[in-house]
């Protein structure tokens, strides 16, 4: 029997479209939303990323799920869209 190996990070493949419009500029500030899906302690990890990043001369917008069990609601996402360069998602258990 085959073993297939799917690659996670390479989901441009699968949808045939690439996961971002646009990659930041490495080293330029940027706005970056740090997304609280609302798992037991993913808070105490973005306040750490929080933390470094704004260390690092980046905006920072904090923003959260009202529940990890479902996707973000559409203004959630649309915020994030319209104001954001990039997000960062927390996961923690």
């Amino acid at each position: 029997m085959a073993l297939t190996i799917l690659d996670p990070t390479n989901e441009a493949a699968a949808s045939g479209r690439p996961l971002a419009a646009r990659r930041l500029a490495p080293g330029a500030p940027a706005k970056l939303a740090l997304l609280d899906i609302r798992k037991p302690r993913g808070d105490v990890f973005l306040d750490e990323l929080e933390s470094l990043l704004t260390q690092r001369g980046h905006t920072v917008i904090r923003t959260a799920k009202p529940t990890f069990t479902k996707p973000a609601p559409h203004d959630v996402r649309a915020e994030i869209a319209k104001n954001c360069d990039a997000v960062i998602e927390a996961l923690a258990d």
